[in-house]
């Protein structure tokens, strides 16, 4: 662990050395940047927007939280004349992981973590463009004029949402997003991601800290459960360097309850192995929560017992789900369905994540709910990946600098959502 902080203050140097210096507003600092996000309704994507390149345009790409960095299809279309391509053994390409070299380019490996592949790419530096904020509304854009990214090819744009052009790293990498903002501009490595769950309202991405306001007037930074983050010592990339660890954001679930009742699963299957298996992570290129298979067995069974008695009657699944019932006798609530909460018990019994009906069930037609939990499978990678699903109108928030998650539970509870963050600039 020492190293790896040790690692993080070298890497975080070269960062401030490369980005600091060559900020275009040097008068006015930002404290934190704020990004739309939005749902795409034919592949349940979460799509972000920003301005990038020479002169400025918006680019639209998906937000994988666990990503390594920005990587952008530079084949087709891309025009800019501040676009430059670090020399082989540059700092830079040490920054970003850069793993060969050709014609005095460095080469890099980009990830489509949607479809599980990768392909070839360059490490590039460009302008790219945000606005800042208050925590209330937008204010004045900002620039970063040597931006690292990776310049990869259209192949590799496959199976993620028409219009896209790339995807947005925000993991626990060194030229992640959150790194590289937190560096240029000098406020804490901490980003808070608000999903919204509807496809024509969006949500919001904040970098730095709170407050994170949202109509009418509630800040959700001030009501959050925090718990720790952890490391996989193992990549879970699709590719990767031997030795290098996780970019991903993993948490400790100790156990799980349904109705406050524990659910049996095998725990050892809750933790992280040599090996780099097992253990929870929280994921945005998922949209719905997978459990490994015996996990699975065990929650759906305790949901479908505890929803029998209170007269809920299954029906048939409906893909991707196995677990569906008819809506005729499940009420609602202003925390959606009334059915039985879900926990996700944390470092202690007192710390849990509860998911009510609103995170829980899936409605697929006007008569059937679905739980929205899929069965992962018997051995995979890791044990529980919370998906986007479960993230929507909750706010988490990700402490780099402390290692740790803060999160709101959801904001139906405090009257408000995702979609409230009022982004009528205030400028």
């Amino acid at each position: 662990m020492a190293s790896l902080q040790l690692q993080h203050i070298i890497f975080t140097s070269l960062l401030l050395f490369f980005i600091s210096p060559c900020l275009a507003q040097p008068s006015f600092r930002p404290r934190a940047l704020v990004l739309p996000v939005s749902k795409d309704a034919s592949t349940l994507q979460y799509v972000t927007t920003f301005n990038q390149r020479t002169p400025l345009v918006p680019v639209n790409v998906v937000v994988d939280l666990g990503g390594r960095y920005l990587w952008v299809d530079c084949d087709r279309g891309y025009v800019s004349s501040t676009l430059r391509r670090p020399r082989c053994g540059s700092a830079e390409c040490s920054l970003a992981g850069a793993n060969g070299c050709g014609g005095n380019v460095c080469s890099i490996g980009p990830d489509n973590t949607v479809t599980n592949s990768g392909g070839p790419g360059e490490v590039a530096q460009d302008v790219v463009s945000l606005n800042s904020t208050d925590g209330r509304n937008p204010g004045r854009s900002v620039t970063v004029p040597r931006f690292i990214f990776a310049c990869a090819t259209t192949s590799i744009l496959q199976g993620l949402a028409t219009g896209v052009v790339g995807m947005a790293g925000f993991g626990r990498y060194n030229i992640g997003l959150p790194q590289q903002f937190a560096a240029a501009f000098s406020f804490r490595r901490k980003f808070a991601v608000c999903l919204s769950s509807s496809t024509s309202a969006r949500g919001v991405i904040f970098f730095g800290d709170g407050p994170y306001v949202f109509l009418p007037g509630v800040d959700a930074s001030d009501s959050l459960t925090f718990t720790p983050l952890f490391i996989n010592p193992i990549s879970t990339a699709p590719s990767f360097p031997l030795g290098e660890p996780s970019a991903e954001y993993f948490i400790g679930v100790k156990s799980i309850k349904v109705n406050e009742k524990a659910v049996p699963v095998n725990t050892t299957l809750l933790s992280i192995n040599r090996e780099g298996v097992g253990g929870t992570k929280i994921s945005t290129v998922n949209p719905y929560t997978v459990l490994e298979a015996s996990i699975f067995k065990a929650v759906t069974e305790a949901f479908i017992n505890e929803a029998a008695a209170r007269n809920i009657s299954r029906v048939a699944g409906v893909a991707p789900f196995e677990v569906c019932f008819s809506s005729r006798n499940i009420g609602s609530t202003r925390l959606g369905a009334a059915v039985p909460w879900i926990d996700l018990v944390l470092q202690n019994e007192d710390v849990f994540w509860r998911i009510f009906g609103a995170n829980s069930m899936v409605e697929v037609n006007s008569d059937v709910l679905c739980l929205g939990f899929v069965n992962g499978g018997a051995n995979p990678r890791t044990s529980i990946v919370i998906g986007g699903y479960q993230l929507e109108n909750n706010l988490v928030q990700f402490d780099l600098a402390s290692s740790r998650l803060g999160f709101s539970s959801t904001l139906l509870g405090r009257q408000t959502t995702c979609a409230n963050f009022n982004f009528t600039s205030n400028a």
